[in-house]
């Protein structure tokens, strides 16, 4: 998680939380993963790769990878070497490249070359933690979980959705507050949320669709510093300047 510190308001009503997955929901009526993917197996492998890793930069060396090896036979196929050198403009490509050919042969081995349709399966994979395993179980199969990476952790903390010290905890807490007809989409419209409008340094509160059911206590400070900012790049009048003559 994000070593700046979170600022944790109270927290949001039930009705409240709903009002702001609606809001959410209406700026992005259909969210979806911003990771390329053909299947279960290269989604798997797509999540694996973005950790520590941005969506754009993955989608830039699966491209060419999916194309040539979508299934965990043809990854082995490529063996280490050939994974390796397809993403290495992806961060800590070495580790990834040895975790894509292990969870392949280990999908071979245990689960006859199929992405298992099971948490506790999944979570056995080689680079497969909880967050990668609830993305798989949403975006694959079409179950209600929401996946805490460090996008979601701070819109939760920060809007009053959910408090916690951990992905797990915060995890626990979307689940009981996140209405059942928004759990399907939770995910993508809080990570969406956090990767272009709740940003980490410097919020867009002003942009943002859910500022008013927000619990965030810096909202206006946030935005002040934009404003000063801003205001510091203009010129000054020249009447100003004469003035000071």
């Amino acid at each position: 998680m994000s070593s700046q510190p979170i600022t944790r308001p109270r927290k949001l009503t039930r009705a409240r939380a709903a009002e702001l997955y609606a809001r959410l929901a209406e700026a992005r009526p259909e969210p979806r993963t911003e990771l390329d993917y053909v299947n279960p197996f290269t989604l798997v492998v797509a999540v694996v790769l973005s950790a520590q890793a941005t969506d754009k930069g993955v989608n830039r060396a699966t491209g060419p990878l999916f194309q040539i090896a979508d299934t965990p036979a043809k990854m082995l196929a490529l063996g280490e070497a050939g994974v390796a050198k397809h993403i290495k403009t992806v961060g800590l490509w070495r580790n990834k490249a040895k975790n894509v050919i292990a969870l392949s042969q280990q999908l071979i081995d245990r689960h006859g070359g199929e992405v298992p349709h099971d948490r506790a399966a999944l979570e056995t994979l080689p680079g497969v933690g909880r967050k990668t395993a609830n993305v798989v179980l949403a975006e694959a199969f079409g179950e209600a979980t929401i996946a805490v990476d460090t996008h979601v952790f701070r819109v939760a903390n920060r809007t009053g959705l959910a408090a916690g010290e951990t992905p797990d905890a915060v995890e626990r807490q979307l689940m009981k507050i996140t209405p059942a007809q928004y759990l399907q989409g939770a995910h993508h419209w809080l990570i969406l949320h956090g990767r272009y409008v709740c940003v980490a340094r410097t919020p867009k509160c002003l942009e943002c669709p859910v500022n008013e059911i927000c619990l965030y206590r810096h909202k206006t400070d946030a935005q002040a510093k934009v404003s000063a900012k801003a205001s510091a790049k203009k010129p000054a009048p020249s009447g100003a300047k004469a003035r000071k003559r």
